[in-house]
């Protein structure tokens, strides 16, 4: 007996011991210099990691998180009698079943993205330093006439159709979005009148609704497409017989699909996306249709990706099966996105439009986790509580169309005061991720 009291007393107290060493670690300056976190920073990242933790263990379909060597670092693992079907084509491989994020990544990211406008402009190319030579270039098909953009004129024609001065969009522009992925198994549940309920509803590439209202809705305020849905403009801009849907293009622009715009013509509004760079973990036009609906909506739904388990193949609602990309990869981030409160998930096998997500981080453990992060990650800014804190290029706006602005929902307009009227624009590949910033002129 006293041999097993013996060994209950060591094993506590290694225990003990090991938590110590770990929260120790955490605010030890030579095991994290010049990050300065205090107590609370540790605590709202251990108490994020808890809830994560549970999060996924009760609302992730088998999926379980495990904290990694560090506090940032999870891995999210499917259950072991997973069979994956999706192969590297380049190496022949299987898909993982376990997948490693940066929850400090993660958060610090996606909540600047919800103060940002996704859209691009030319207020953005003209405050960015060499922004016509250098930026400008790369978003339209690089042809030897252009000279890196040394004409401006021609490049500014190029993009003249779909650049506009300033942003269209606000954050909380919208209160309730819904997200519209293409995944087969959207015809396993009639969805159709549930995401025609929302304030604005977001597709993506050529996928009808037409055919399909039960199972996809009908509604549609904005389109996500591609480099190969941007070449066939015309016939995406067909699926909206109002011609009122908003297409924004996520990659380079095309000299041919500016032709078709002026020769068509396409009525719909055009633009260009501005979007975050979340490295290889973000795949897909589905991420990118996601990352825009948060930079302008309260709260994100989404439906119709392969986020359940047993999927069999890479399937859409309305063509033949197709190649795809890292569908558990996805599926993971995903649960990650949710667990984080960024998103709710609707799929078959959690149809019901009540559900509650279980044990996600409320605001307060979210806003101080975000504050830590941005301290361990360098961030520009961190943990500075001024929102002007992470702008490292900051220009006065040119003229607002203050009317637009003042019909927008009280939400949007109190965080417009909340930024000081500021116009937040992510710097793709940025040193501390830092943001390109427009102050009022007054």
């Amino acid at each position: 007996m006293r041999v097993l009291q013996l060994g209950l007393l060591l094993a506590l107290a290694s225990g003990f011991v090991a938590i110590s060493i770990y929260i120790t670690g955490l605010s030890d300056p030579s095991v994290y210099p010049n990050y300065h976190l205090t107590d609370e920073d540790t605590e709202a990242l251990l108490s994020l990691h808890n809830s994560f933790q549970k999060c996924v263990s009760a609302n992730g379909l088998g999926l379980k998180a495990d904290r990694g060597s560090d506090y940032c670092h999870t891995t999210i693992k499917f259950p072991s009698d997973t069979i994956p079907k999706w192969r590297d084509p380049k190496t022949g491989e299987l898909e993982a079943l376990s997948f490693d994020f940066n929850l400090c990544e993660a958060v610090a990211t996606w909540e600047q993205v919800r103060n940002s406008t996704t859209i691009l402009t030319k207020e953005f190319i003209d405050s960015l330093p060499n922004g016509w030579e250098e930026y400008a270039w790369r978003r339209i098909n690089k042809g030897i006439l252009l000279n890196r953009c040394e004409n401006k004129n021609l490049c500014m024609d190029k993009l003249s159709l779909v650049l506009p001065e300033t942003p269209p969009y606000f954050p909380r522009q919208f209160e309730r979005c819904a997200v519209i992925g293409n995944s087969g198994d959207l015809l396993k549940t009639k969805f159709g009148k549930e995401i025609d309920s929302y304030d604005a509803v977001i597709r993506e590439n050529g996928a009808p609704t037409q055919n399909y209202t039960d199972y996809v809705g009908r509604k549609s305020t904005f389109r996500l497409l591609n480099r190969g849905s941007a070449k066939a403009l015309d016939k995406v801009a067909e699926l909206d017989e109002q011609r009122k849907e908003v297409l924004i293009i996520k990659t380079t622009i095309h000299d041919i699909m500016s032709k078709m715009i002026r020769e068509v013509p396409i009525r719909n509004p055009v633009y260009l996306m501005l979007g975050t760079s979340f490295g290889s973990a973000a795949k897909g036009t589905g991420l990118k249709a996601l990352e825009f609906a948060l930079s302008m909506c309260d709260s994100v739904d989404m439906y119709g990706f392969t986020v359940d388990p047993g999927y069999k193949e890479w399937t859409r609602y309305f063509s033949e099966s197709r190649q795809g990309h890292t569908p558990l990869h996805g599926r993971a981030y995903y649960q990650m996105m949710e667990c984080l409160g960024l998103i709710k998930i609707h799929s078959p096998m959690r149809a019901d439009p009540n559900r509650v997500v279980k044990w996600v981080p409320n605001h307060h453990v979210i806003r101080a986790a975000r504050i830590a992060s941005e301290k361990l990650l360098r961030r520009v800014g961190a943990g500075s509580e001024d929102p002007l804190g992470a702008c490292s290029i900051i220009k006065r706006q040119v003229k607002r169309n203050l009317n637009a602005v003042s019909k927008l929902r009280k939400v949007a307009l109190d965080h417009i005061r909340y930024l000081k009227g500021t116009t937040m624009y992510p710097l793709e590949h940025s040193p501390g991720h830092g943001l390109l910033c427009t102050v009022p002129t007054d």
